[in-house]
């Protein structure tokens, strides 16, 4: 069964504010996997956690713009 977390909780496990986290969803980069019954967004702990992972490397060891990662991974 999968884990779903709420933004604020997957934020505090990659140490970013939830604000980082709606920005690459509203970018296309990252994928809610549904919606709780008051409207917030629900992530899949394992692919929400290895796609920022993934994004954060290519902003930090590539040195990649936002376009640049979108391309390589949408």
């Amino acid at each position: 069964m999968k884990k779903l977390l709420k933004i604020g909780e997957l934020a505090g496990l990659v140490s970013v504010l939830p604000s980082t986290i709606n920005f690459y969803t509203n970018e296309g980069l990252l994928k809610a996997a549904a919606r709780s019954r008051g409207g917030y967004r629900l992530y899949d702990k394992d692919y929400a956690l290895a796609q920022i992972k993934r994004i954060q490397k290519f902003q930090i060891d590539k040195r990649l713009t936002i376009e640049e990662i979108k391309k390589l991974i949408t």
